[in-house]
């Protein structure tokens, strides 16, 4: 069955509202209103069977009395709406569905049940639901919505996609006061057929780079189908469209209380970042921080991380400076005879080493003299940022208007920040009016543009990925039970992947780890096998260096609790690093990597991403640490090599690919040096 959307959805020939009203505090009527007053060209229709005429449109009582049409949007008691939606779609060749109505899947498992039976009938028909339980949607071609007040619509605006129909209101409230606009809004309800991952599919679909919107902003309170989302947000990544997105409810997850350290790292949340890292969406926190980025985006993209500030104002200059650094942007230092220049045409007093302070006293003529400067003499520049509003003695239009008048023909990329959204309301407003955005407040502008430099572009890249033995993969895989692996069938694994280990001889007799030491020599480890955290019950020995220290050392650690067996190893030296893996029911397998030893309890320092991941992906975990100083070697000490870690972490991403069965996997730690990476303890736990 198909999930797709009709074309009668985003531009139908004919609508019917079945509950429409004269009354426009409710949603029947709400929704007939836009319908009109958003100037709908094809046929429209109403039903309530107590009205003749609804809104000057001419009422029909019962819905069997309806013409064919294309659409129907339903606003009626969730018990009534499964006849009605038969009678439309076998009768009436209604291919496209709204059901503002509550009372379904949100509410009981007997409102979930009626549910599915409408899907049935709609799918049976070839149709496409939107809700129930939700706002509606609009389109270029008509607003089938029932929210107010109603955003300016443009193709150079953003698509809009929402889980919370309230939400989706207050997130469209703050982008149209900072003059965004919106070509789609897709209010999605309970998603009942179409979701989220669906309407990307349909933008993605349907892209023209000549029409169709550069942004696409979403609200999601939970993800059904990652594979589609991601498939469908880097493809439209790389056909030149932008997107970002609030996930909420990560928290209450939290990280189960697993057994390994994989398990307590990798909750659904670090899956939901690794989704969306992977994926190129901008994930964002907040609705305030949505709109700021949904804005960015509709600005010239540009390359380099070079920003010069200019203000009349001192401290909002300081607070954006600071939160450009803390995202790792540069705020560079402007000089030499160009900016000597500069600096005599602005009043005493100023300064232009960036910020570019031209003083609550500078002109509308000077700011004009400063952007000049920036676009055509200051080579360090990639992009400006303008602090400018009033304390309220003065209009500020000209200023305005030169901001206004720059935008239009400066070279590189000017973002305007309005922080007198009350006190200059009249010149906001007609700074909006000629079609331009603004940001009210410097630090989550900082914050978020920050963000989407840090991003990384979607990359999955076929040539990257790493081949393993998926056949000796398979056979080991075949042989073995639940639960955590034995030592041999463990090894067999990672040597079939190129998973580089330690030697190792895992017994319960004192004389297999005297032959071990007479073969591999000394310094060795010693641990326990069987219990789970071996530190905490002192079940690891280092730098064994003689016969007599096995023997006594054998004997203490097989009395320990739950021991069956002793493993001795060469002793390795090298930085602790960490490799891990964890398959989630949604998100497949995610692969980790960090600090190793204990410390990844501690830290928790660690960078997610989900399988299949590439060499080039690895390499962006491992820089992405905070601790990837320590990985380059700090101190005079040695570093790691990081294409061999990140040769590994390509390798354990493949192995969990061949062997799905892997529920939980923890190479920790493995030791880094400049010309080796290797696992020194390692736990795999199958779960067929």
């Amino acid at each position: 069955m198909s999930t797709k959307v009709t074309k009668e959805l985003v531009n139908p020939r004919s609508i019917v509202v079945v509950g429409a009203s004269n009354d426009t505090t409710k949603p029947g009527g709400a929704v007939l209103r836009n319908i009109i007053e958003g100037d709908f060209k094809g046929n429209l229709y109403v039903v309530n069977p107590k009205e003749d005429e609804i809104q000057g449109v001419k009422c029909y009582h019962n819905i069997n009395e309806v013409p064919q049409v294309d659409m129907a949007v339903i606003a009626i008691a969730a018990k009534f709406t499964e006849e009605t939606v038969r009678v439309l779609a076998q009768e009436k060749g209604t291919k496209a569905y709204i059901i503002i109505s509550a009372g379904f899947g949100e509410e009981s498992q007997e409102g979930k049940e009626l549910e599915q039976r409408i899907v049935k009938i709609i799918e049976d028909n070839n149709g496409s639901l939107i809700g129930p339980n939700c706002t509606g949607i609009f389109t270029p071609y008509h607003r089938a919505i029932f929210s107010k007040p109603f955003p300016k619509s443009s193709s150079r605006g953003v698509d809009f996609i929402t889980g919370s129909g309230a939400t989706g209101c207050f997130i469209m409230d703050i982008g149209m006061q900072q003059g965004l606009h919106f070509n789609h809004c897709w209010g999605v309800g309970n998603s009942a057929q179409l979701g989220i991952e669906d309407i990307l599919e349909y933008h993605d679909e349907v892209y023209d780079p000549e029409t169709s919107s550069k942004v696409i902003l979403m609200y999601a309170e939970n993800i059904k189908n990652p594979s589609k989302l991601l498939k469908h947000a880097s493809s439209l990544y790389k056909k030149g469209c932008r997107i970002a997105a609030i996930k909420s409810g990560g928290s209450e997850a939290g990280s189960r209380a697993a057994s390994s350290h994989t398990g307590a790292l990798a909750s659904p949340d670090v899956a939901v970042d690794a989704l969306f890292r992977k994926a190129g969406i901008v994930r964002c926190n907040g609705r305030e921080e949505l709109i700021t980025i949904g804005s960015i985006f509709t600005y010239p993209e540009f390359e380099g991380k070079n920003i010069a500030i200019i203000t009349h104002a001192g401290g909002p200059a300081v607070m954006l400076t600071d939160a450009l650094s803390r995202g790792k942007m540069e705020v560079p230092h402007i000089e030499g005879e160009k900016a000597d220049k500069l600096l005599a045409e602005l009043f005493p007093g100023s300064s232009v080493g960036n910020p570019i302070d031209f003083l609550a006293t500078g002109t509308p003529e000077q700011l004009g003299k400063i952007i000049d400067a920036c676009n055509n003499d200051f080579d360090n520049i990639d992009a400006m940022c303008i602090i400018f509003g009033t304390p309220g003695l003065d209009k500020i239009f000209d200023a305005y208007a030169v901001i206004d008048q720059k935008l239009k023909t400066s070279k590189k990329p000017i973002f305007p920040i309005m922080p007198s959204t009350l006190v200059a309301k009249d010149e906001v407003q007609d700074f909006v009016s000629k079609g331009n955005s603004y940001f009210p407040e410097e630090t989550v502008f900082g914050t978020s543009l920050a963000k989407i430099k840090s991003t990384p572009k979607p990359s999955v890249d076929a040539k990257d990925i790493i081949e393993i033995d998926v056949k000796r993969v398979r056979e080991v895989i075949d042989s073995v039970e639940d639960g955590y692996l034995d030592t041999k069938p463990m090894y067999q694994l990672l040597d079939a992947a190129g998973i580089k280990h330690s030697n190792e001889v895992s017994s319960d007799k004192v004389e297999d780890a005297i032959a071990f030491a007479q073969k591999y020599g000394y310094p060795l480890v010693m641990k326990v096998v069987g219990p789970v955290h071996k530190s905490d019950v002192g079940g690891v020995v280092l730098n064994v260096k003689d016969e007599e220290t096995i023997r006594r050392e054998f004997d203490r650690l097989m009395k320990i609790k739950d021991t069956y067996a002793v493993q001795t190893l060469q002793m390795l030296f090298g930085t602790e690093i960490y490799i891990g893996a964890m398959r989630t029911p949604l998100f497949g397998h995610q692969v980790l990597c960090g600090i190793g030893g204990i410390f990844i309890e501690v830290l928790k320092d660690v960078q997610s991403n989900l399988a299949p991941i590439g060499i080039a992906e690895a390499k962006q975990m491992i820089k992405s640490l905070r601790s990837y100083k320590i990985i380059q070697g700090v101190r005079g000490q040695e570093p790691v090599n990081e294409d061999l870690y990140a040769d590994q972490i390509a390798r354990v991403s493949a192995l969990v690919q061949a062997a799905p069965e892997i529920a939980e996997m923890d190479l920790n730690p493995l030791l880094g040096s400049a010309n080796a990476v290797v696992a020194v303890d390692a736990r795999i736990r199958i779960e067929k």
